[in-house]
């Protein structure tokens, strides 16, 4: 998933360029794409996994997706369970559907 969001972020137009960097390479890129816990300290987690990552409260914020299939839905529910007890203040905001740029457009 790492590499694949990497290659994504590659791919956007210049205008909409994300400077980032997958985890353990060289660089001081302002996203960091993985899933252990960083080395650096960063201000947001953009969780992309099923699961809580453990290491979520090291950061000020974590942002998370409800999507809109039932069982991944169930799973976005865990996770608001574990940052409730983990004492995270909770926001929800409704937001457009994003979706991966389609390589067959130029």
């Amino acid at each position: 998933q790492a590499l694949r969001l990497d290659e994504l972020l590659w791919q956007l137009p210049p205008e909409r360029f994300v400077p980032h960097q997958l985890q353990g390479e060289s660089g001081q890129a302002p996203v960091e794409i993985g899933h252990q816990p960083p080395r650096r300290r960063y201000a947001r987690l953009i969780n992309l996994a099923k699961q809580t990552p453990l290491f979520a409260g090291h950061f000020a914020q974590v942002v998370d997706f409800v999507p809109t299939d039932e069982t991944q839905k169930q799973q976005a529910r865990e996770r608001y369970k574990h940052y409730r007890q983990a004492g995270h203040t909770l926001e929800m905001r409704d937001q457009p559907v994003l979706a991966a740029p389609d390589p067959a457009q130029p």
